[in-house]
């Protein structure tokens, strides 16, 4: 394929990394841990780690995980939020050779034994806050050794007390019971006595399954091998360079706020690993939607990244004490897991002075694939072009191919595309094109430069009248109009017409009224394209990554008009 738009990219960007570079990912890390050495590497609740901590410590959580019998390639699921205890246990899963099975710590029993049975994970780490959920299952999955850990595990004496607040004051640990259960901290002074062995581990040999949201169907593992994931951290890290040498470059090591959840391949790949690579400093933020604590947080640093979906930017952003945070090292905003609306685009641009720089990416693409320049001064409504070694093409319902700026099927070539779902032949011969490409489901456009747009899910497509109606162009216009915090469209089914558009929306101004919103739409939007019904709501429902969960308002649309 002729990948025209690699010669917009910013310069010094290649069209392409050498995947070769590292042998692994865990060859990747250990070139870090080694040369940042005495860097900080990530810190929660005041406590530092250096990359010197992280290489001590999860070599001898490795040796804890062989000495359970674990063999090359078994699954470890990790179930925890965004704690020193993630990192060090990533770390040390891979160098032992074994599978990181990511897990949303906050699912529900039903989810957590799904997960745990698809991946056949026989280790689980999950911190004590949550070990309720996985005692409600574990005798009917294939889980033979549990460690708990604690918040305070790695804070020092302070742990302790962070540990009995949590416990006995916030009653924030639901009583449990797992019989046989190690604590972390009693697994990592065992492995102290232990022999870690270094297995053979090789590019194609798989690093992480990553599963998938689950909102249209049974959640599946996408296969990321390490190779996966080595050419996604350089393409990225390449990627981000003429951003952080902007306006003077930056003051000392990269420090990244890392307030999206670790479980997500968004934060995963694209903050946590990235920052490995890059040396830098990752400030570990437990829970986002604590918008207080989140800020506060943030404004004992001056940092140089902030990724984040359109959610979490526009909760900030309409924070009072958001402003007054020191925006004057912050070089990159990165959006992504969402469409980024121009509304909060412009918001987030007049506060910090740093535009939202939008990509795109999947659990099956290793995160971002397509990505607007990293020194871009300005919104633009797209995902960015292809990145290094990606190749990006749009497909009818035919499979062919259709021409600059007409709508098709994003799909996507390169090292970066899993190997396969996750013992799931069918969903993966349905997933690839004849030639290797995975459709994402998404449609979207691509302009004569190579910059794409996601027009929708090819799911969410609303048609009225025969006409298409992509809910992400309704949302983009209500979410403009004065009063309006957040929006959601969905199609409803309708006699006239086939269907019609229902919109959902949250005040941040609570004089705005149903008129005003119409008004507005209807400036905006042609005929067919507009509102036919309006419900004002306290709240959207989303998931906990932030996405907002238009199936779920759908159903509670059509089951209420049936009723």
């Amino acid at each position: 394929m002729n990948r025209f738009w690699t010669k917009n990219y910013p310069e010094g960007v290649p069209s392409d990394v050498n995947v070769a570079e590292f042998e692994s990912l865990t060859a990747l890390l250990e070139d870090s841990f080694a040369k940042y050495h005495d860097r900080d590497a990530y810190v929660f609740m005041d406590k530092k780690i250096t990359y010197g901590d992280v290489d001590e410590r999860s070599k001898i959580f490795a040796a804890y995980l062989q000495s359970l019998g674990l063999k090359k390639g078994d699954r470890v699921a990790i179930m925890m939020p965004n704690v020193l205890q993630y990192p060090i246990t990533t770390a040390a899963v891979l160098r032992a050779g074994l599978i990181v099975v990511n897990v949303n710590p906050l699912y529900t029993a039903r989810e957590l034994e799904h997960q745990l049975n698809d991946s056949g994970a026989t280790t689980i780490v999950i911190l004590e806050n949550f070990a309720s959920v996985l005692q409600e299952v574990v005798a009917r999955t294939p889980i033979k050794n549990v460690v708990v850990a604690s918040i305070g595990d790695m804070l020092g004496l302070k742990g302790h007390l962070v540990n009995f607040v949590l416990r006995t004051v916030k009653k924030a640990v639901p009583a449990w019971s797992l019989p046989g259960h190690i604590k972390f901290n009693d697994a990592m002074n065992k492995g102290k006595s232990a022999s870690f062995s270094r297995p053979e581990i090789k590019s194609d040999d798989v690093a992480v399954l990553q599963y998938t949201g689950g909102t249209t169907g049974v959640s599946k593992g996408a296969t990321l091998l390490h190779s996966c994931l080595i050419a996604a951290l350089l393409a990225s890290d390449e990627w981000i360079q003429p951003g952080l040498k902007r306006h003077g470059g930056i003051t000392g090591n990269m420090i990244s706020i890392c307030a999206l959840p670790l479980y997500h391949v968004f934060a995963f790949v694209s903050v946590s690993l990235l920052s490995t690579r890059s040396g830098g400093m990752c400030v570990l933020i437990p829970n986002p939607r604590d918008l207080d604590a989140t800020i506060k947080e943030m404004a004992k640093y001056k940092f140089h990244t902030f990724p984040a979906v359109n959610t979490l930017f526009n909760g900030l952003a309409n924070h009072p004490d958001f402003a007054k945070l020191d925006f004057s090292q912050l070089r990159i905003s990165n959006g992504g897991g969402m469409a980024v609306t121009e509304a909060v685009a412009k918001k987030w641009l007049e506060i910090t002075g740093c535009p939202i720089c939008e990509g795109y990416g999947l659990s099956e693409t290793s995160s971002g694939i397509t990505c607007n320049p990293a020194d871009t001064d300005a919104y633009t409504g797209t995902i960015g072009m292809p990145m290094p070694n990606v190749e990006v093409k749009m497909l009818d319902d035919d499979g062919k191919e259709v021409a600059l700026g007409e709508r098709g099927e994003i799909c996507i070539k390169g090292p970066q595309v899993m190997r396969d779902y996750w013992q799931r032949e069918d969903a993966t011969k349905e997933a690839f094109t004849d030639d290797g490409f995975f459709r994402s489901g998404d449609i979207g456009v691509m302009d004569e430069n190579g910059y794409c747009k996601i027009v929708d899910r090819k799911k969410d497509m609303i048609l009225v009248s025969g006409f298409n109606v992509f809910p992400n162009e309704i949302e983009g216009v209500a979410d403009a109009c004065p009063g309006v915090l957040e929006v959601a469209c969905v199609g409803v089914p309708d006699e006239k017409t086939g269907e019609a558009i229902m919109l959902f929306a949250v005040k941040s101004d609570e004089s705005v009224n149903e008129q005003q919103l119409r008004d507005f739409c209807a400036q905006n939007l042609t005929g067919y394209k507009k509102p036919r019904y309006i419900e004002f709501r306290d709240e959207l429902p989303k998931t906990n990554v932030g996405k907002i969960l238009r199936r779920e308002l759908r159903d509670e649309a059509v089951a209420k008009m049936s009723a």
